[in-house]
C-alpha cells in the first residue's frame, strides 16, 4: 500500500474526503508501524515514512471512516530509564476520535511476563486490544449555536448517560442507556420541567473496564478509567462502536441545545488507565512513556501518583499538556460542548511536589481563545500532600465547594456550632473566594454528587453499605454526615418515613435557594436511593440506575423541587452576582442581608457561637440589587424570609417588625411541599409557627 508524506499536524487521523492523513508523537521512537485491520481481523503494517518535530506521519489515499488502526512503536525498552516502547503491543492512537470494542485481558497486554516483572513479554497485543477507528468529521450542526448562558443563571444536573435511561419505560429499548437515550424527548422535557439549565456528564472519554473488577462480575460504571481523551465513550452508543458514537454524541447535544441546556464534561485529565508500572500497555506507555507519565525522579521505572489510580499525566511535559488543550478545544469547537468538569484537579497544577496556581495548565487555559470561553469546573483536590484547594485555584475557575457539602449537612442534621458556618456557605462562600475577586458563582454547591451517598440514602442510612462491592465494605467514605432519621435502612415507621421527605426537601430548598451555582445529583429529585452503598464505581445494574417506576411514588418531592428552581429562575435575590454586603440596599435604609434570631432580634456574637437551638431568620433584601439587567436598568426584586428550624421540635419565630416589610405569605414549606394549607396574609411582628425540621421562605407581600 503506496502510503505519502502526509503533514505532522493535526495529530490523530483525518480523514478529508480523499483519504485520511495519520500523525503521532513520539520523541523515543526509533520507528513507527501503521497497522491497519479489515472487517475479518487481518492487519496490515506500514511504516510511517516522515518524522518531522517529533511526529511520526503519514498520508493513505482511499483510507474511509471505519477503517480501524492502531500503531506499533520500535523502540528502547528500559523500565529502569523509563522506557517502555514495545511493538509487539497494538497501541490505540492518544488523539483517535473514536474507539472500537474492549479490551480482552490476556497477559499479552502487558510488557512484563506476569510472575517476572523483569522478563520482557513479547506476545501479540492485537487480537485482544481495542482498536482506533478513523472517523467522519462532518456533521450538519445547522443552527446550533454556543448557549453561553451565564453562571448566576445555570442550575446543573449531574447525570449518567447510560443510568438516567437504561429503565425508563417511555424510552425506546434500543436506544435506552445511550447518548439518544438521554436526548430523547421524555428526558427533555423532565430536565425543562425540572428547571436545569445544564446537564454535567460523568465520564464520556473512552475508558477502560479494569481485569480485577471483570473478574468479580463487575464493571468501571463511572468511568474514572480514560484511555481516549477524544473517543466518546463507544458502550454508549447505540449506533456501534465504528465511529457512530460519534455522530450520535453530536446528534445530543444537538437536541440539548435546541432545548436550551447546555452540555458540560466531567473529564478525567490527571490519570489513564495504564495504571502503575504493573499495569498494561494499552497506548500512551508504549508510546512515548516519560512524555505522557510524571515518574519517580529517583527511580524512572515507578510514576509518580496523586490520583490513587498508579499514574498521574506529566504536566510538566509540552507533549501532555498539548493533549490536554487539543482535547478541550476539540469537544468545544467539533462537538459543540458547553464546559468542563476536571475530576481531581488539583492533579493538573502540580508541576513539582506543591499544587500551584500558577502552573503552565492554568496560564493555557486563561489565553486559550477557546476554552478560557466555556465553564471550568474545577474538583479542588487530589489524593497528594496538600491536595484539598477549595477556594484556591485561578479566578476565571469555578470549583465544586466540599465545604458547602460538609456545612449543609452537618447543619441539617444538628451538629453543634455549625450555624456561622452554614450562614457563610448559603451566602456564597465569600471567605473563600472575594479575596481574588472571585463571585459568589465561583462556588459549585451541591450536597450529593455521584460519589458518596443520594440523597434519599443520606437521610437513611448512618454508615456505608457498599457489600456488593466485594471489599467487605472498606471502600467508600466512612465519614459521611448523614443521619438516618432514626431508623437504618428502609422502615415502614410513618414518622421517620415523613421525617425523610422533609429533610430531603430541607437540603434541595437549601442548595437552590443558596448563593452560588447549585449541582443536583441524579435522581435525587426522585427519592432514588442505591439501599447505602456509596461507592457505586462498579455496579452496572439496577442499584445505581434510575428506578423511574419507584419514582412515580416521589411525585411530590419531584413536584417541590420543580417550584423551588422555579423561585429561583424569577427572583434575582437567590442569584447575586455579587457579595452581601451587610450595608444598605438601594433607597432603603435596611441592610442587603440581615440575620434575625427567632425573635426577629439581631444576631449577636453569643448567638453565632451556640451550641445548640440553631434556628434562625435570613431578610433577603430585594429593594436594590447592586446590578444591572441587559439594558443597563437597575435590577429590583421582592425581599424575602428564610426560616431555619433544624431542631426536631416545632419552634415559634417572630416575624421581623414592617421595616422589613409589612405583610408576607408563604412561598415555600418543607413541612407542606404543596402548600396544601392555605394560610392568610402574615403581618409584620406576629407569630408564625415552624415545625421541626422544617425550612420556610416568605415572600414580602407590602414594603414600608
Amino acid at each position: 500500500m503506496k502510503i505519502w508524506p502526509g503533514n505532522p499536524y493535526p495529530l490523530g487521523a483525518t480523514y478529508d474526503g480523499g483519504g485520511t492523513n495519520f500523525a503521532l508523537f513520539s520523541e523515543v521512537a526509533e520507528r513507527v508501524e501503521l497497522c491497519l485491520f479489515d472487517d475479518d481481523g487481518k492487519e496490515t503494517r506500514i511504516d510511517l515514512p516522515e518524522r518531522e518535530a517529533l511526529v511520526w506521519h503519514g498520508y493513505l489515499p482511499r483510507i474511509v471512516p471505519g477503517q480501524r488502526y492502531g500503531y506499533r512503536v520500535h523502540g528502547p525498552y528500559d523500565p529502569s530509564r523509563g522506557l517502555r516502547c514495545n511493538p509487539n503491543k497494538l497501541l490505540l492512537d492518544p488523539y483517535a476520535k473514536a474507539i472500537e470494542g474492549h479490551n480482552d485481558w490476556t497477559n499479552a497486554l502487558f510488557s512484563y511476563e506476569f510472575g517476572n516483572p523483569g522478563q520482557t513479554n513479547e506476545a501479540d497485543s492485537a487480537p485482544y486490544a481495542m482498536k482506533s477507528v478513523v472517523v467522519n468529521p462532518y456533521f450538519d450542526w445547522g443552527n446550533d449555536r454556543p448557549l453561553r448562558i451565564p453562571m448566576w443563571e445555570t442550575v446543573i444536573y449531574e447525570a449518567h448517560v447510560k443510568g438516567m435511561t437504561q429503565r425508563h419505560p417511555d424510552v425506546p429499548e434500543d436506544v435506552r442507556g445511550s447518548y439518544s437515550g438521554l436526548a430523547h424527548p421524555t428526558m427533555i422535557e423532565h430536565f425543562k420541567k425540572l428547571g436545569v439549565t445544564a446537564v454535567e456528564l460523568m465520564p464520556v472519554h473512552q475508558f477502560v473496564h479494569d481485569s480485577t473488577l471483570i473478574d468479580k462480575g463487575l464493571t468501571n460504571y463511572w468511568g474514572y478509567n480514560t484511555i481516549g481523551f477524544f473517543a466518546p465513550h463507544n458502550d454508549y452508543s447505540s449506533f456501534g462502536g465504528r465511529g457512530g458514537q460519534v455522530q450520535e454524541f453530536k446528534s445530543m447535544v444537538k437536541a440539548l441545545h435546541a432545548a436550551g441546556i447546555e452540555v458540560i464534561l466531567d473529564v478525567v485529565y490527571n490519570h489513564t488507565a495504564e495504571g502503575n508500572h504493573l499495569g498494561p500497555t494499552l497506548s500512551f506507555k508504549g508510546i512515548d512513556n516519560p512524555a505522557y507519565y510524571r515518574l519517580v525522579d529517583e527511580d524512572k521505572q515507578y510514576y509518580y501518583d496523586t490520583t490513587g489510580t498508579g499514574n498521574s499525566l506529566n504536566v510538566r511535559h509540552h507533549e501532555s499538556l498539548r493533549l490536554i488543550m487539543d482535547s478541550l478545544r476539540y469537544w468545544v469547537t467539533e462537538m459543540h460542548v458547553d464546559g468542563f468538569r476536571f475530576d481531581l484537579a488539583a492533579s493538573l497544577a502540580r508541576e513539582f511536589h506543591e499544587v500551584n496556581r500558577l502552573a503552565a495548565f492554568f496560564d493555557l487555559v486563561n489565553q486559550d481563545p477557546v476554552v478560557s470561553q466555556v465553564k471550568l469546573i474545577a474538583e479542588p483536590w487530589d489524593v497528594g500532600d496538600g491536595g484539598y484547594q477549595v477556594g484556591g485555584f485561578p479566578p476565571l475557575w469555578t470549583e465544586w465547594n466540599g465545604k458547602y457539602r460538609d456545612s449543609v449537612r452537618d447543619f441539617w442534621r444538628g451538629e453543634p456550632s455549625s450555624l456561622g458556618e452554614f450562614a457563610s456557605r448559603f451566602t456564597g462562600s465569600s471567605d473563600l473566594y472575594e479575596i481574588d475577586g472571585r463571585r459568589p458563582i465561583a462556588s459549585i454547591n451541591f450536597v450529593t454528587a455521584h460519589d458518596g451517598f443520594t440523597l434519599a440514602d443520606l437521610v437513611s442510612y448512618n454508615e456505608k453499605h457498599n457489600e456488593a462491592n466485594g471489599e467487605d465494605n472498606r471502600d467508600g467514605e466512612s465519614h459521611n454526615r448523614s443521619w438516618n432519621s432514626g431508623a437504618e435502612g428502609p422502615t415502614d415507621d410513618p414518622e421517620i418515613n415523613k421525617l425523610r421527605a422533609r429533610q430531603q426537601r430541607n437540603f434541595l430548598a437549601t442548595l437552590l435557594l443558596s448563593q452560588g451555582v447549585p449541582m443536583v445529583a441524579h435522581g435525587d429529585e426522585l427519592g432514588r436511593t442505591q439501599q447505602g452503598n456509596n461507592n457505586v464505581y462498579a455496579q452496572d445494574n439496577e442499584l445505581s440506575w434510575v428506578d423511574w417506576e419507584d419514582a412515580r411514588h416521589h411525585d411530590v418531592l419531584t413536584r417541590f423541587t420543580r417550584s423551588v428552581t422555579e423561585l429561583r429562575a424569577e427572583h434575582p435575590i437567590f442569584r447575586r452576582r455579587r457579595f452581601f454586603t451587610g450595608e444598605p440596599a438601594g433607597d432603603s435604609k435596611i441592610p442587603d442581608i440581615a440575620w434575625l434570631r427567632r425573635d426577629a432580634e439581631p444576631m449577636t456574637p453569643e448567638d453565632w457561637n451556640q451550641q445548640s437551638g440553631m434556628t434562625m431568620t435570613v431578610f433577603l433584601n430585594g429593594a436594590g440589587i447592586p446590578e444591572t439587567d441587559a439594558l443597563g436598568e437597575a435590577i429590583a426584586d421582592d425581599s424575602f424570609l428564610v426560616l431555619f428550624n433544624p431542631l426536631g421540635e416545632q419552634v415559634t419565630f417572630t416575624l421581623p417588625p414592617k421595616d422589613y416589610g409589612t405583610a408576607w405569605e408563604r412561598v415555600i414549606d418543607t413541612a407542606d411541599p404543596l402548600l396544601a394549607s392555605k394560610k392568610r396574609s402574615l403581618k409584620a411582628g406576629t407569630p408564625f409557627e415552624v415545625g421541626g425540621h422544617t425550612m420556610v421562605v416568605l415572600k414580602c407581600r407590602y414594603h414600608a
